[in-house]
């Protein structure tokens, strides 16, 4: 549906839909040029692949937990390297300091004085791998970046690039030597996915392509970093009308009320759904946000920002069943045709 489309109703309230706005359909052509060249890389996650390109468009952060081995360092890169953007790769470990992800000022003897060397977090796409291996007091070094997309060292500000995206990984099976991501930090992706075992037949046909050469090294930029940043401005400009809005705080409500929740979502929460149902929107070639935009994104948005209670949790209620609970109770704004 595009933005030709006309007015409806949901709930009493007018949507208003603008025309000749966007080129929705150029949005729509670039985003969905992405997802086939990312898709060359990643086969059969065609949902992952839309997810992930949704977080970039809607200047979210990826927290992406799942098994080694099933592409989740691979996403990343291909997604820079269709984006033709720079790209960091911080292996986390125990021993690493907030400085070598933030950067420090080094003194320049020939100068005299102190200059400032970037560090690994300076860069278009930031691939944080097994992010739970490094100390806490590392793991707060991306606080500022991932919130303010900036990085302040010795009352200095250093603003980041645009876009800029932080896709962080994690093993939920190993727990030695690892430290788990504290709420505040959590709180800061906008999505967290699981990439899944590919079926049989993809992973045949991953060993057909692994055999004649390396997929990644293959695939071609299909856009650049000016590129992605009108994407991120057309996604800003899609319109949410009242009811949905309300309906996205209804979701969140319910959160904060549900029984088996120990802890609900934030306030946050609510944002970072409303900006990726945009994007969302956007990259299905409409100028409006629908209720199936946001029961879409409720789990992956949802999911790592609340917490069950024990009781829930022994009886076998994990966040996802909870949040179709909510998803199945709270009312649904309905559009209907405005009548003459």
């Amino acid at each position: 549906m595009t933005s030709n489309a006309s007015n409806h109703r949901i709930r009493g309230a007018r949507v208003e839909v603008r025309d000749g706005a966007r080129d929705w359909q150029a949005f729509a052509d670039r985003f969905s040029a992405l997802e086939h060249n990312v898709e060359k890389v990643l086969r059969g996650k065609h949902e992952q692949i839309r997810l992930a390109l949704v977080a970039l468009v809607a200047e979210g952060h990826l927290l992406i937990e799942d098994v080694p081995g099933v592409g989740k360092t691979m996403l990343a890169k291909a997604i820079a390297r269709s984006i033709d953007c720079s790209f960091r790769r911080i292996q986390f470990t125990p021993d690493m300091l907030p400085t070598d992800i933030t950067g420090v000022n080094v003194f320049n003897q020939e100068r005299g004085d102190f200059e400032f060397r970037p560090g690994a977090v300076f860069a278009n796409v930031v691939l944080g791998d097994e992010i739970n291996r490094a100390s806490p007091k590392t793991q707060s070094a991306l606080l500022e970046c991932m919130e303010e997309r900036q990085v302040t060292i010795d009352a200095e500000t250093h603003p980041l690039g645009t876009p800029f995206i932080v896709i962080a990984t994690q093993n939920p099976v190993e727990h030695e030597g690892t430290y788990p991501l504290p709420e505040a930090q959590l709180d800061r992706f906008m999505m967290r996915l699981s990439v899944g075992y590919p079926s049989a037949s993809v992973e045949a046909e991953i060993l057909a392509s692994h055999s004649v050469g390396e997929p990644l090294a293959e695939i071609e930029p299909v856009c650049d970093a000016p590129a992605v940043a009108d994407l991120i401005l057309t996604a800003r400009a899609v319109h949410v009308a009242a009811p949905i809005r309300t309906y996205i705080v209804d979701l969140v409500e319910a959160s904060r009320r549900h029984a088996d929740i120990y802890l609900g979502a934030s306030p946050r929460a609510s944002i970072m759904l409303l900006r990726a149902a945009r994007a969302y929107a956007a990259a299905d070639r409409r100028d409006f946000v629908i209720p199936d935009d946001v029961k879409a994104l409720a789990a992956p948005v949802l999911g790592h920002r609340i917490i069950v209670t024990a009781d829930a949790a022994m009886a076998g209620r994990d966040t996802l069943t909870v949040i179709d609970d909510i998803l199945t109770t709270v009312e649904v704004p309905v559009a209907e045709p405005e009548r003459e």
